[in-house]
């Protein structure tokens, strides 16, 4: 997806679900890690991570997201995230609260030898010094960036 499409998405939700237009710009940005998306005060711009242009109900939750900010703004209200007008607005636009993680395939993944419960970690466990919490039975690697 390019920045023109993105552009033309994000016009045509907030024309949808918000009623009202979208004047200024949204674009990808490659630098965002932890975060879906970024509305900018000053400029009234709005900054989407490109990998939630991976899956379309990501991206659709993540733009609503961005545009409660930008409307709320645009009102003259607070757009903060713990204001009762943002909550209110987000829940009745179906926007997403959080941003999920989309770079998941880089997780540890661990079993336990008895009773099969997992555990998906992000960083290496030593599996000699911890077991597992359900049945106290040894810990094994079943899937990890190095085996790959």
């Amino acid at each position: 997806m390019t920045d023109q499409q993105l552009q033309q998405l994000v016009e045509t939700i907030s024309a949808e679900s918000f009623q009202r237009p979208f004047c200024h710009r949204a674009y990808f940005n490659r630098r965002l890690q932890t975060t879906g998306g970024r509305y900018h005060l000053k400029s009234h711009n709005i900054d989407i991570n490109t990998k939630m242009a991976q899956d379309q109900s990501v991206l659709a939750g993540v733009i609503k997201h961005e545009l409660v900010h930008y409307h709320l703004h645009q009102m003259g209200q607070s757009g903060k995230h713990n204001t009762s007008a943002f909550k209110q607005l987000l829940k009745a636009v179906g926007g997403s609260r959080y941003a999920p993680r989309m770079d998941q395939q880089d997780r540890y993944l661990y079993q336990c030898e008895h009773c099969g419960q997992q555990y998906p970690r992000q960083r290496r466990l030593n599996v000699q010094r911890y077991v597992c919490s359900k049945c106290r039975h040894r810990l094994k690697v079943v899937n990890s960036p190095v085996t790959k």
